[in-house]
């Protein structure tokens, strides 16, 4: 035995076992652990930011109702409504009223902070004040304008002013008071970026160096305190993630305000949301250890007493190698290690008696191997006795006894010669033996009866399970020849079908035939397993009938049995020319069926 071999033993397998399990289990609590507490601290810092982001936005939406009620006066300013008017109804002002007009606003820009400018249009977009002949589809773009139509006399926020970076830009529809709220016009106001600075409202950011930063739906930088340059597709839509800007980690905080749909990025050093996880990674480390040696001290002193009494239990077995199985004596005082013994006394007992059985079975099974080879020789003899009495009536020139004694042979070749494992055959084969039945038969019944078999090649190569058509026949004979008071006839056909890839077997006979009672209750026996007779068993069509259903379609196959009295009986069925053992798997008489 190897080294490793040595070292291979149960003692040491319990003992890396508990040892395995307590590492992945102090690793698992102490992963646990330390992951819920990093989630706590981290979750802690996110409140904070979150409010800071709560007031930070309640800052940025004072700042948007202020310019969303300056607005709101000058719009509905009695001076600017009645030129607006004037102007939807087709008067154009003068340059004198478009004057008096820009000194009437000026008035509102001076109690405003941040407005760099308010501008003035018209309907059709032409410019009121300032004093300059500018458009507003040159201003601004085609989509804003929509969106002003849309908001219905609502300020609405765009962002950036293309032209300048500096500037944000605010549009409201003008609506004429005295006009039912129709529509007069454009307010255009331009604010300065520096107007939305909020970083003083987030509190005392010295401590948790914290960033802010505004942002226009088009991403676009309002405002920021962030120390580099930021790109803010890496920030946007990312809430509760980490990002990397420069050489350090931030947490992102995001808020989105209502009335302009911009952006509030608060950006919080991970660094400040994991302060004291170095703590608790060192405790949780040095727990483990600990964990680790006691462990391992509980480990071996369990492990030698659980190995000890095996040991004494394998000297004990192995004398069971030299000779016959014995028990052993029970000297353990432990409950688990008794009840090991006692099971391995009763498997020694078992062991005993099934070594027995086993003899015993073997005698039986050489005793009836012996009678099957001499079972196989009684065939073969009935054989060659028939071939015999052949040639000797051949010679006598018996001929018409010698066509019986072949066709006798062929009719016990057919049933006993053959493996069990060949079930199926031709319909050709079936027809012959069928025939050869109908010759033993017509010896018996002489002139009383006749018959005739009509088959095409096609439908004589079609497979079918083995005896299924002699049955049939039989009993043609028994129940319609034999019950006729003069000569009968018996008719066997194999044709193809109406339906497509199928064959119909049907035998007929000129017998008395059923009424419809009878009838119905030879099917309903036939549903039972047995058809009861006076002739045979009457297990003959029931055989068949249970066959066909086991080998086809139990919906579709079956015997169909055609009867009126006095006219004769016709039991046929069909069956495919192509039969499916399994599922997707065809099997046909040129690869799979013994002609025999």
């Amino acid at each position: 035995m190897n080294r490793f071999g040595r070292l291979n033993t149960l003692r040491n397998q319990i003992f890396l076992g508990f040892m395995l399990v307590m590492v992945i289990v102090l690793a698992l609590v102490g992963a646990f652990v330390y992951e819920q507490v990093s989630v706590l601290l981290r979750n802690s810092a996110e409140k904070h930011i979150q409010q800071t982001a709560v007031q930070a936005t309640g800052k940025l939406d004072a700042l948007l109702k202020q310019v969303d009620t300056l607005t709101a006066q000058v719009s509905t300013n009695a001076t600017v409504q009645r030129f607006l008017t004037q102007e939807t109804e087709g008067k154009p002002i003068t340059f004198g009223e478009r004057q008096s007009l820009q000194q009437e606003v000026r008035k509102y820009e001076a109690y405003a902070t941040g407005i760099r400018s308010l501008e003035l249009y018209t309907t059709d977009y032409r410019r009121l004040f300032p004093l300059d002949e500018g458009s507003l589809a040159s201003r601004v773009r085609g989509e804003w304008i929509a969106m002003a139509d849309e908001g219905m006399g609502k300020l609405v926020w765009f962002g950036q002013d293309p032209r300048d970076q500096d500037v944000v830009v605010a549009m409201r529809r003008v609506r004429l008071v005295d006009q039912s709220f129709a529509h007069g016009g454009y307010l255009l106001v331009r604010l300065e970026k520096s107007y939305f600075e909020l970083a003083d409202s987030a509190g005392d950011t010295g401590q948790s160096r914290e960033a802010m930063g505004l942002f226009d739906q088009a991403g676009h930088e309002i405002s920021s305190d962030f120390d580099v340059t930021v790109n803010s597709k890496e920030i946007l839509h990312r809430e509760g993630e980490t990002v990397t800007i420069g050489n350090e980690d931030y947490i992102a905080v995001q808020k989105q305000s209502e009335a302009t749909g911009w952006t509030l990025v608060i950006l919080t050093p991970v660094d400040y949301t994991t302060e004291g996880i170095s703590v608790l990674r060192t405790a949780v480390i040095v727990s483990g250890a600990v964990g680790a040696l006691l462990f391992l001290i509980l480990s071996f002193i369990l492990t030698t007493m659980i190995i000890r009494p095996i040991l004494k239990m394998i000297k004990s077995m192995r004398g069971a190698r030299f000779g016959t199985l014995k028990p052993i004596s029970v000297t353990s005082k432990t409950m688990e290690i008794n009840e090991l013994t006692n099971t391995y006394n009763q498997m020694v007992d078992s062991l005993n008696e099934l070594i027995e059985v086993v003899y015993q079975k073997e005698l039986i099974q050489s005793r009836t191997e012996l009678k099957a080879l001499q079972a196989q020789i009684n065939p073969h003899f009935l054989f060659n006795t028939l071939e015999a009495f052949y040639w000797a009536l051949d010679d006598q020139g018996e001929e018409e006894l010698a066509q019986i004694v072949v066709a006798m042979s062929g009719l016990f070749r057919y049933v006993i010669n053959r493996k069990d494992e060949d079930e199926w055959v031709m319909i050709g084969d079936e027809l012959d033996h069928a025939e050869r039945y109908l010759i033993i038969m017509k010896m018996r019944m002489l002139d009383r009866l006749s018959w005739r078999i009509e088959a095409d090649e096609a439908s004589r190569a079609v497979p079918i399970p083995k005896l299924l058509i002699q049955p049939i026949v039989e009993n043609a004979i028994l129940h319609g020849v034999e019950q006729r008071l003069g000569p009968g006839t018996v008719i066997v056909r194999a044709q193809p079908s109406e339906r497509p890839g199928h064959t119909v077997v049907s035998v007929s006979d000129d017998g008395p035939g059923m009424d419809g009672e009878t009838l119905a209750s030879l099917y309903a026996s036939m549903e039972k397993g047995h058809v009861p007779s006076s002739k045979n068993s009457g297990v003959g069509l029931s055989n068949v009938e249970q066959r066909l259903r086991l080998y086809y379609d139990a919906g579709q196959a079956g015997l169909c049995i055609q009867s009126e009295a006095g006219a004769g009986t016709t039991i046929s069925f069909e069956i495919p020319n192509v039969y499916r053992r399994n599922p997707g798997e065809e099997e046909t008489h040129e690869d799979d069926i013994d002609r025999g």
